[in-house]
């Protein structure tokens, strides 16, 4: 049973929030980033820490500068890209990939109220997305809730729901680079990545399914299991594909071989057309362990926190 309380603490900056629990930070929320524009600034949690203060996350790794932790984005909104990096077009030479100025940026607008200490701690915040050019084009509803820490488990939980408004005037058609033509590249919603530590780490997901076999394919959920750098021992990251209210179904991408992330994707291979005043509802839930699982443990651990 959770047995920790959970406190939360503010920078005086007014930049971001830590949430601390069993005398460790772990896990920092930035939701007034400074990054480039190329980057599509978003809020995002890193460093995410096991109640034993490994990392499991990484920040603006050399490949992907625009990958921080966990954060929810959207990599093709009706043409802009609030993912970060390029963008895939079908029709561009080589890879398909493209530098351009369609990176739009999330911007924190406020928090319902201020959370305080206790056996969980429930931030709820409200966003504009703004595309490149100026105009907001969806308003959020954010909500993140820390709980569940279980220092004989060495376990914690974070649940992930946002609400996505469509305040443009015009339809947006969310997708990602599989609804515009690229393979097993359908990355879009709320994404983790993993350490670099990571790299080639055992992927597994309910229904005896597992490794890079998984990409595009639907689970109740996905794990990844890995070994530290620096530090001995490891960790698991679980992660539920949890719900949508767009009719598409919620598709894995995820990976290890490249690099270790989970992403419950809701539109990897099917655009969702949202049109104007209407909203796009995603609940999903992760949980840290602090110890490699196997199989067998991962699917009790899973059974015993599903939503």
């Amino acid at each position: 049973m959770p047995d920790a309380a959970f406190e939360i603490r503010h920078e005086e900056a007014g930049t971001a929030f830590t949430v601390r629990v069993a005398d460790v930070d772990i896990a920092t929320y930035v939701y007034r980033p400074e990054a480039p524009a190329e980057e599509s600034p978003k809020p995002y949690l890193h460093p995410l820490r096991t109640l034993s203060g490994a990392e499991v996350g990484v920040y603006r790794p050399w490949d992907h500068r625009w990958h921080k932790g966990l954060q929810m984005t959207l990599s093709h909104v009706s043409g802009e890209n609030f993912w970060g990096g390029p963008t895939y077009r079908k029709d561009a030479p080589g890879t398909g990939y493209v530098w351009g100025t369609n990176h739009g940026r999330q911007l924190h607008r406020d928090f319902a109220q201020r959370p305080a200490d206790g056996d969980d701690v429930t931030v709820t915040e409200s966003l504009d997305w703004v595309a490149s050019h100026g105009q907001t084009w969806l308003n959020e509803r954010r909500t993140l809730r820390f709980h569940s820490a279980d220092t004989t488990e060495g376990v914690w939980v974070l649940d992930f729901a946002t609400d996505l408004a469509n305040v443009r005037g015009e339809p947006l058609d969310l997708g990602s680079p599989t609804t515009h033509g690229r393979p097993a590249a359908g990355y879009t919603g709320l994404f983790w990545r993993g350490p670099r530590a990571w790299t080639g780490a055992e992927l597994i997901a309910a229904g005896g399914q597992g490794g890079d076999a998984l990409m595009g394919r639907r689970a109740d959920w996905a794990a990844v299991t890995g070994e530290h750098d620096e530090r001995d021992g490891g960790a698991t990251v679980l992660a539920f594909a949890g719900s949508s209210s767009a009719p598409p179904p919620v598709t894995w991408f995820a990976r290890s071989e490249q690099f270790a992330a989970l992403n419950p994707s809701p539109a990897f291979d099917t655009e969702i057309r949202l049109e104007p005043g209407e909203s796009l509802a995603l609940r999903h839930r992760f949980v840290f362990v602090d110890r490699m699982l196997s199989r067998d443990e991962t699917e009790k651990l899973a059974e015993r926190h599903t939503p």
